[in-house]
């Protein structure tokens, strides 16, 4: 039986569960600040993004705060990784192709991307940027055009802009309309999350 304080709340927990998106991935390479790390967490939950993948390879994983990340990583997976070609190979084996937010000659514009796609996105650290094994492994690079002097932004906006662009493409799509899993899987999430 679904625990649930109020039909209300029962309805939202559908509804979200069915707007998840699994065929889009993110993996935060060595996100320094928690806050960063949180604010991402809360962005994907937004767009429907069910689980974050932790590339830590320098830097130590990181330590998410409820607080700021308005408790979304209670609703959003975690796994972590310590290598990055078996994060890569990981997606890969799932159908997943790979871009990493990298200001290069190749890199494609979001606006050229298809984000409707098995797609996972990388975004690496606040002052160093994705490092040059994760673009140097990934199927693609990616930049957000800018009009400014600076051609940066801070990772959790670059994140948020990118995966709002993803969830506008899905959204014209209609992937949003029915759900990504089969019933049965959907209806366990659904149990899981009621438990919470």
């Amino acid at each position: 039986m679904r625990k649930f304080k109020t039909e209300e709340r029962l309805q939202k927990i559908i509804t979200t569960a069915k707007w998840r998106q699994f065929s889009l991935g993110v993996i935060m390479e060595n996100i320094h600040d928690p806050h960063n790390v949180s604010a991402i967490f809360r962005t994907c939950d937004a767009v429907g993004v069910p689980k974050i993948s932790l590339l830590y390879t320098f830097e130590s994983f990181p330590k998410i705060s409820k607080t700021s990340s308005s408790s979304a990583n209670k609703w959003i997976e975690a796994e972590k990784f310590n290598d990055t070609k078996k994060c890569y190979d990981n997606f890969r084996a799932a159908g997943y192709k790979v871009y990493a937010s990298m200001l290069n000659q190749k890199a494609m514009s979001i606006y050229d991307i298809d984000f409707t796609q098995k797609i996972a996105l990388v975004f690496g650290n606040e002052k160093r940027g994705v490092s040059s094994e994760a673009e140097k492994l990934a199927d693609e690079t990616f930049y957000i055009p800018m009009r400014g002097m600076i051609q940066s932004l801070n990772v959790s906006v670059a994140a948020a802009v990118t995966l709002y662009e993803a969830q506008r493409q899905r959204a014209l799509k209609g992937m949003y309309e029915k759900s990504e899993l089969d019933p049965q899987k959907l209806d366990e999430l659904i149990d899981k999350w009621c438990d919470k």
